[in-house]
Protein backbone atom coordinates (compact mmCIF):
# COMPACT_ATOMS: atom_id res chain seq x y z
CA UNK A 1 0.00 0.00 0.00
CA UNK A 2 1.09 3.56 -0.65
CA UNK A 3 2.90 5.33 2.20
CA UNK A 4 2.06 8.96 2.88
CA UNK A 5 4.52 11.35 4.51
CA UNK A 6 3.34 13.49 7.44
CA UNK A 7 6.02 16.18 7.82
CA UNK A 8 7.05 17.97 11.00
CA UNK A 9 7.08 21.77 11.28
CA UNK A 10 8.90 24.36 13.35
CA UNK A 11 7.76 27.82 14.38
CA UNK A 12 10.35 30.26 13.06
CA UNK A 13 8.57 32.82 15.23
CA UNK A 14 5.43 32.66 17.38
CA UNK A 15 3.91 35.84 18.79
CA UNK A 16 0.66 36.35 20.66
CA UNK A 17 -1.63 39.02 19.18
CA UNK A 18 -4.61 38.82 21.56
CA UNK A 19 -7.35 36.59 22.96
CA UNK A 20 -10.61 35.30 21.49
CA UNK A 21 -13.22 32.99 23.09
CA UNK A 22 -10.72 31.64 25.60
CA UNK A 23 -8.09 30.99 22.91
CA UNK A 24 -4.91 32.94 22.27
CA UNK A 25 -4.64 34.48 18.83
CA UNK A 26 -1.22 34.20 17.25
CA UNK A 27 0.92 35.21 14.33
CA UNK A 28 3.48 32.55 13.52
CA UNK A 29 5.70 31.38 10.68
CA UNK A 30 5.39 27.64 10.17
CA UNK A 31 8.12 25.99 8.15
CA UNK A 32 8.06 22.37 7.08
CA UNK A 33 10.97 20.16 8.13
CA UNK A 34 11.59 18.04 5.04
CA UNK A 35 13.99 15.66 6.81
CA UNK A 36 11.56 14.66 9.61
CA UNK A 37 8.25 12.91 8.97
CA UNK A 38 5.92 10.13 10.08
CA UNK A 39 4.71 7.63 7.48
CA UNK A 40 1.06 6.58 7.26
CA UNK A 41 -0.51 3.79 5.23
CA UNK A 42 -3.70 1.75 5.11
CA UNK A 43 -3.05 -1.93 5.93
CA UNK A 44 -5.54 -4.83 5.79
CA UNK A 45 -6.64 -6.04 9.24
CA UNK A 46 -8.25 -9.17 10.71
CA UNK A 47 -11.14 -7.80 12.78
CA UNK A 48 -13.64 -5.57 10.99
CA UNK A 49 -15.39 -3.76 13.80
CA UNK A 50 -12.80 -1.58 15.54
CA UNK A 51 -10.99 1.54 14.31
CA UNK A 52 -7.37 0.44 14.49
CA UNK A 53 -4.17 2.47 14.60
CA UNK A 54 -1.01 0.39 14.35
CA UNK A 55 2.03 2.11 15.82
CA UNK A 56 3.66 3.14 19.07
CA UNK A 57 1.33 5.62 20.77
CA UNK A 58 1.00 6.30 24.48
CA UNK A 59 -2.64 7.46 24.26
CA UNK A 60 -5.84 5.48 23.81
CA UNK A 61 -7.16 5.24 20.24
CA UNK A 62 -10.02 7.69 20.83
CA UNK A 63 -7.55 10.29 22.15
CA UNK A 64 -5.37 9.98 19.03
CA UNK A 65 -5.56 12.85 16.54
CA UNK A 66 -5.99 10.34 13.68
CA UNK A 67 -9.15 8.93 15.30
CA UNK A 68 -10.37 12.49 16.00
CA UNK A 69 -9.80 13.32 12.31
CA UNK A 70 -11.81 10.22 11.36
CA UNK A 71 -14.69 11.24 13.64
CA UNK A 72 -14.67 14.84 12.32
CA UNK A 73 -14.58 13.65 8.70
CA UNK A 74 -17.38 11.12 9.27
CA UNK A 75 -19.60 13.80 10.81
CA UNK A 76 -19.09 16.13 7.82
CA UNK A 77 -19.88 13.67 5.00
CA UNK A 78 -23.11 12.83 3.18
CA UNK A 79 -24.59 9.45 4.32
CA UNK A 80 -23.33 7.55 1.25
CA UNK A 81 -19.77 8.87 1.59
CA UNK A 82 -19.83 8.30 5.36
CA UNK A 83 -20.80 4.67 4.72
CA UNK A 84 -17.84 4.27 2.32
CA UNK A 85 -15.49 5.69 4.97
CA UNK A 86 -16.85 3.33 7.63
CA UNK A 87 -16.40 0.38 5.27
CA UNK A 88 -12.81 1.42 4.51
CA UNK A 89 -11.95 1.58 8.21
CA UNK A 90 -13.59 -1.81 8.85
CA UNK A 91 -11.28 -3.46 6.32
CA UNK A 92 -8.12 -1.43 6.94
CA UNK A 93 -6.12 -0.15 9.88
CA UNK A 94 -3.91 2.94 9.79
CA UNK A 95 -0.27 2.00 10.21
CA UNK A 96 1.94 4.82 11.49
CA UNK A 97 5.73 4.75 11.45
CA UNK A 98 6.35 7.37 14.11
CA UNK A 99 9.49 9.48 13.77
CA UNK A 100 8.28 12.88 15.03
CA UNK A 101 8.52 13.05 18.85
CA UNK A 102 5.25 13.65 20.72
CA UNK A 103 4.68 16.65 23.06
CA UNK A 104 7.51 18.38 21.21
CA UNK A 105 6.14 21.45 19.40
CA UNK A 106 6.81 19.86 16.01
CA UNK A 107 3.18 19.28 15.04
CA UNK A 108 3.40 15.48 14.73
CA UNK A 109 -0.16 14.78 15.86
CA UNK A 110 -1.60 17.56 13.71
CA UNK A 111 0.39 16.42 10.68
CA UNK A 112 -0.80 12.82 11.15
CA UNK A 113 -4.42 14.03 11.35
CA UNK A 114 -4.08 16.17 8.20
CA UNK A 115 -2.38 13.33 6.31
CA UNK A 116 -5.13 10.90 7.29
CA UNK A 117 -7.79 13.33 5.98
CA UNK A 118 -5.92 13.64 2.67
CA UNK A 119 -5.51 9.85 2.42
CA UNK A 120 -9.26 9.28 2.87
CA UNK A 121 -10.08 12.04 0.37
CA UNK A 122 -7.79 10.46 -2.22
CA UNK A 123 -8.62 6.78 -1.70
CA UNK A 124 -12.40 7.26 -1.48
CA UNK A 125 -12.55 10.01 -4.17
CA UNK A 126 -14.51 12.24 -1.78
CA UNK A 127 -13.79 15.32 -3.87
CA UNK A 128 -13.25 17.60 -0.87
CA UNK A 129 -11.25 20.79 -1.51
CA UNK A 130 -8.25 21.76 0.62
CA UNK A 131 -10.38 24.47 2.23
CA UNK A 132 -13.05 21.93 3.18
CA UNK A 133 -10.44 19.53 4.57
CA UNK A 134 -8.82 22.40 6.52
CA UNK A 135 -12.17 23.28 8.15
CA UNK A 136 -12.65 19.65 9.17
CA UNK A 137 -9.04 19.54 10.43
CA UNK A 138 -9.56 22.66 12.53
CA UNK A 139 -12.04 20.67 14.64
CA UNK A 140 -9.15 18.34 15.53
CA UNK A 141 -6.52 20.98 16.30
CA UNK A 142 -5.42 24.53 15.48
CA UNK A 143 -2.27 23.42 13.60
CA UNK A 144 -4.01 20.90 11.31
CA UNK A 145 -4.96 23.35 8.49
CA UNK A 146 -1.29 24.21 7.82
CA UNK A 147 -0.54 20.55 7.13
CA UNK A 148 -3.65 20.10 4.98
CA UNK A 149 -2.47 22.86 2.61
CA UNK A 150 0.94 21.20 2.23
CA UNK A 151 2.81 24.51 2.13
CA UNK A 152 6.55 24.56 2.81
CA UNK A 153 6.31 27.91 4.58
CA UNK A 154 3.30 29.95 5.69
CA UNK A 155 2.18 32.74 7.98
CA UNK A 156 -0.41 31.29 10.35
CA UNK A 157 -2.75 33.56 12.30
CA UNK A 158 -6.02 33.68 14.21
CA UNK A 159 -6.06 30.54 16.36
CA UNK A 160 -4.40 28.67 13.48
CA UNK A 161 -7.21 28.75 10.94
CA UNK A 162 -5.74 31.51 8.71
CA UNK A 163 -2.91 30.02 6.65
CA UNK A 164 -1.17 32.22 4.06
CA UNK A 165 1.54 30.66 1.94
CA UNK A 166 4.88 32.46 1.93
CA UNK A 167 7.19 31.77 -0.96
CA UNK A 168 10.71 32.00 0.41
CA UNK A 169 14.00 30.18 0.62
CA UNK A 170 13.56 26.88 2.44
CA UNK A 171 16.01 26.33 5.28
CA UNK A 172 17.70 23.04 6.06
CA UNK A 173 16.52 22.63 9.65
CA UNK A 174 17.75 20.24 12.30
CA UNK A 175 15.78 19.61 15.47
CA UNK A 176 16.73 18.51 18.96
CA UNK A 177 14.05 17.28 21.39
CA UNK A 178 14.82 16.81 25.11
CA UNK A 179 12.85 14.08 26.85
CA UNK A 180 10.47 16.52 28.53
CA UNK A 181 6.74 16.17 27.94
CA UNK A 182 5.31 19.67 27.80
CA UNK A 183 1.65 20.54 28.19
CA UNK A 184 0.70 23.26 25.69
CA UNK A 185 -2.35 24.44 27.73
CA UNK A 186 -0.12 24.76 30.80
CA UNK A 187 2.45 26.88 28.95
CA UNK A 188 -0.27 29.15 27.56
CA UNK A 189 -1.71 29.44 31.09
CA UNK A 190 1.65 30.55 32.49
CA UNK A 191 2.04 33.00 29.59
CA UNK A 192 -1.39 34.49 30.31
CA UNK A 193 -0.72 34.86 34.05
CA UNK A 194 2.88 36.09 33.98
CA UNK A 195 3.99 37.16 30.51
CA UNK A 196 0.92 38.45 28.64
CA UNK A 197 2.11 41.17 26.27
CA UNK A 198 0.49 40.91 22.81
CA UNK A 199 2.15 42.62 19.85
CA UNK A 200 0.40 45.28 17.75
CA UNK A 201 -0.78 45.18 14.14
CA UNK A 202 2.28 47.03 12.79
CA UNK A 203 4.62 44.42 14.25
CA UNK A 204 2.39 41.64 12.89
CA UNK A 205 2.67 43.04 9.35
CA UNK A 206 6.44 43.50 9.67
CA UNK A 207 6.94 39.90 10.81
CA UNK A 208 4.71 38.51 8.06
CA UNK A 209 6.91 40.12 5.40
CA UNK A 210 10.29 39.24 6.95
CA UNK A 211 12.00 36.14 5.49
CA UNK A 212 12.64 33.30 7.95
CA UNK A 213 16.40 33.48 7.36
CA UNK A 214 16.40 37.12 8.49
CA UNK A 215 14.20 36.40 11.54
CA UNK A 216 16.71 33.81 12.75
CA UNK A 217 19.63 36.20 12.17
CA UNK A 218 18.10 39.16 14.00
CA UNK A 219 15.98 37.73 16.85
CA UNK A 220 16.98 35.71 19.91
CA UNK A 221 15.08 32.55 20.93
CA UNK A 222 13.17 34.55 23.55
CA UNK A 223 12.32 37.37 21.13
CA UNK A 224 11.14 34.99 18.41
CA UNK A 225 8.83 32.84 20.54
CA UNK A 226 6.52 34.26 23.22
CA UNK A 227 6.12 30.78 24.72
CA UNK A 228 9.83 30.21 25.45
CA UNK A 229 9.91 32.19 28.72
CA UNK A 230 6.71 30.63 30.13
CA UNK A 231 7.96 27.15 29.15
CA UNK A 232 11.26 27.79 30.96
CA UNK A 233 9.29 29.13 33.94
CA UNK A 234 7.14 25.98 34.18
CA UNK A 235 9.74 23.38 33.11
CA UNK A 236 12.96 24.54 34.73
CA UNK A 237 14.93 21.55 33.39
CA UNK A 238 14.55 22.98 29.86
CA UNK A 239 17.33 25.42 30.72
CA UNK A 240 19.78 22.50 30.89
CA UNK A 241 19.04 21.63 27.26
CA UNK A 242 19.11 25.07 25.67
CA UNK A 243 22.15 25.65 23.48
CA UNK A 244 23.23 28.99 22.03
CA UNK A 245 22.13 29.43 18.44
CA UNK A 246 19.03 27.26 18.79
CA UNK A 247 15.40 28.40 18.64
CA UNK A 248 12.30 27.06 20.39
CA UNK A 249 9.42 25.51 18.43
CA UNK A 250 5.81 26.01 19.53
CA UNK A 251 5.40 25.37 23.24
CA UNK A 252 8.34 22.95 23.09
CA UNK A 253 10.14 20.95 24.09
CA UNK A 254 11.97 20.95 20.75
CA UNK A 255 14.79 23.27 19.78
CA UNK A 256 15.93 23.82 16.20
CA UNK A 257 18.53 25.62 14.14
CA UNK A 258 19.54 25.94 10.52
CA UNK A 259 21.95 23.13 9.78
CA UNK A 260 25.50 24.37 9.56
CA UNK A 261 27.02 23.91 6.13
CA UNK A 262 29.88 21.47 6.21
CA UNK A 263 33.12 23.31 5.55
CA UNK A 264 36.24 21.48 4.54
CA UNK A 265 39.22 22.84 6.40
CA UNK A 266 41.62 20.48 4.73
Amino acid sequence: MKRYKAYAKVNIFLKITGKRDGYHEIISRFMRVNSLYDELSFVPKQSNDVFEIIGSFSCETKQNTIYKAYAALLASLEPEQAHSLEQLMQKYGVEVVKNIPAFAGLGGGSSDAATFLKMCNEVLHLGLSQNELALIGLKVGADVPFFVYDYESANVSGIGEIVEELEEEMLDIETFTPKIEISTPKVYGVYRENFYNPIDGFEVERLKKTPSKEILKTMSAEEANDLFKPALHEYKELKNHYKHGYYFSGSGSSFFRVKKEETDNG
